[in-house]
């Protein structure tokens, strides 16, 4: 089936309008004839979104221009235009038409006020703050950047902020909150105009802190532009979307850019090189070793797996006594983002006891990360969001540690994204796994058997992390890859199902089919027999 079109994000019930002329001059374009009388209550750059009151921004896109819609937009209500020149032209044929249609007594419509500028991105952040009052100002907004991590560190964020006794947001890949009520999120970061508003309806609501991811193309593209955080957060640098970077460092440069004036404090993870690379660049910034090898300011002083997955951590800090901390996520890497988010929040400014906060991320789950299934089975299945190659071995180093059974994965890469990392993929499977399913992901455009090559090329001649050889097979049909890998499992295996994590769908040539990696694994082990309903013993 088609993937059905987004619903319109929220907005805050109450704006203050604001005068054209000020959004020009925040803009820095010349405020057109009669801007003075219109106010904006709201701002958007899809026409299907519009309200009356809004300011509809028009930006140039791949195939067609924004500018093409204003009429829609005008129709809708808008009552004035943000574009570059060339959207400005488009605008004015048309007004031009239907001057045309008013002269001929075919009532064509008034022109919009058009607001001219030569980048609309570079500038929509800022304006999209001026229509709702500045929001993150009102907020402490704590910003996470990063290859991996950002999703768990921000739920981490999300639950030891809560334990200051205020609402709380989180914006990020699996979805928003306010409050703890969810809605799907479309965006890792929302575009601009949404993402302000977001703020506003965060801070109508009464939350003082957000917990927030910040890709590197929100950052690259200004969708964060008009934003202040409190505190600005870095995990980790490995290789990923170098579809749209054109190579590591471009990709590094895209993350600093968060900490280069956006952010009152920086909180820095210095394990890896790229982090020690940046907190030499950043006055002030804290910095965190999730790992407890590197000299920093918060680290790992200790980690105790517990049986059933669990953790028990020690945490050196600057200015206190060790905290002793409970953690529901298994892996040194989530003992790494425990770390980070407790740094954060001290640096927040928020005033949440951190001993308080550290006792908050006991009971802390992450869809799609790290996530059991469980039916009663007598081995551990696992759905995880892992689809680079640094992220994926770091969940089967966690995951393979200690095991006596065998570790069997199913794994994918998506289409019309960074090719390179297919086979490194496969590399990082082939090393950890006993038993390997390479399937589809999201094909989106792509050939799927192609793209399953790739992987496959990776698994030959891997340098094995665990005694014997990996068994690889492929199976296309993510279906009946699932299906397979959780018929070969005996008691004392794990099944990880990489890549898909959360989501609820999968994209093959242009359509979205309903696909979750969850119920797929929840109905393998039905099919075997299992039911949580039966006290952990087969039906």
């Amino acid at each position: 089936m088609c993937a059905a079109s987004a619903p319109a994000p929220p907005r805050p019930r109450r704006v203050v309008p604001v005068p054209l002329t000020r959004l020009a001059a925040v803009a820095g374009a010349a405020a057109p004839p009669g801007a003075a009388d219109v106010a904006v209550q709201g701002i958007t750059l899809r026409a299907q979104h519009v309200r009356p009151g809004d300011l509809f921004a028009a930006l140039p896109g791949t195939r067609v221009h924004g500018a093409a819609f204003a009429d829609d937009a005008r129709q809708a209500g808008a009552v004035a235009v943000l574009t570059d020149a060339a959207g400005a032209a488009a605008v004015a044929t048309r007004d031009a038409a239907d001057g045309a249609d008013r002269a001929d007594g075919a009532g064509g419509a008034a022109a919009l006020p058009v607001l001219v500028c030569p980048d609309v991105r570079a500038v929509l952040g800022d304006v999209a703050a001026a229509v709702y009052g500045d929001p993150s100002r009102r907020l402490a907004v704590l910003g996470v950047t990063g290859t991996s991590g950002k999703t768990t560190t921000c739920y981490l964020l999300e639950a030891a902020l809560q334990a200051g006794g205020d609402p709380v947001g989180l914006i990020g890949t699996v979805q928003t909150r306010i409050g703890g009520q969810a809605s799907p999120s479309a965006l890792t970061t929302p575009e601009a105009p949404d993402l302000q508003a977001l703020f506003a309806v965060m801070a109508e609501q009464g939350a003082r802190a957000v917990a927030m991811e910040v890709s590197s193309h929100s950052l690259e593209l200004g969708r964060v532009a008009g934003t202040r955080f409190a505190v600005g957060a870095f995990t980790n640098l490995s290789q990923d979307h170098l579809d749209f970077h054109p190579d590591m460092e471009s990709y590094f440069r895209a993350k600093s850019l968060l900490f280069d004036g956006r952010s009152d404090r920086a909180v820095v993870d210095v394990d890896g090189p790229y982090g020690r690379r940046l907190a030499a660049t950043v006055p002030g910034a804290v910095t965190v070793s999730g790992t407890g090898s590197t000299p920093a300011d918060w680290s790992l002083a200790e980690l105790r797996p517990v049986a059933g997955g669990t953790q028990q951590l020690c945490i050196r800090r600057p200015d206190g006594p060790v905290l002793d901390v409970s953690l529901a996520l298994p892996g040194p890497f989530n003992a790494a983002n425990a770390v980070l988010a407790l740094a954060c929040v001290a640096r927040s400014g928020t005033g949440v006891d951190v001993d308080a906060a550290a006792r908050a991320l006991a009971t802390v789950v992450v869809p799609g990360r790290m996530e059991r299934v469980d039916a009663g089975q007598p081995f551990l299945a696992v759905v995880d969001y892992a689809h680079k190659p640094a992220a994926l071995e770091a969940v089967l180093e966690a995951v393979g540690a200690g095991l006596t059974g065998r570790l069997i994965v199913v794994v994918g890469a998506g289409g019309d994204r960074d090719r390179g990392k297919r086979p490194l993929m496969g590399a990082a499977v082939a090393a950890w796994a006993d038993l390997v399913v390479v399937t589809d992901d999201n094909p989106r455009s792509e050939s799927p058997a192609a793209i399953r090559a790739a992987v496959l090329a990776g698994t030959r001649g891997a340098m094995r992390r665990r005694p014997g050889q990996a068994d690889v097979r492929e199976v296309g049909d993510r279906h009946e890859a699932i299906r397979a890998a959780v018929a070969a499992a005996r008691a004392g295996d794990v099944v990880v199902v990489a890549g898909k994590g959360h989501e609820t769908g999968q994209e093959v040539a242009g359509v979205v089919h309903e696909f979750s990696d969850r119920d797929e694994v929840r109905a393998a082990l039905a099919g075997r027999g299992f039911d949580a309903g039966h006290d952990g013993t087969a039906a």
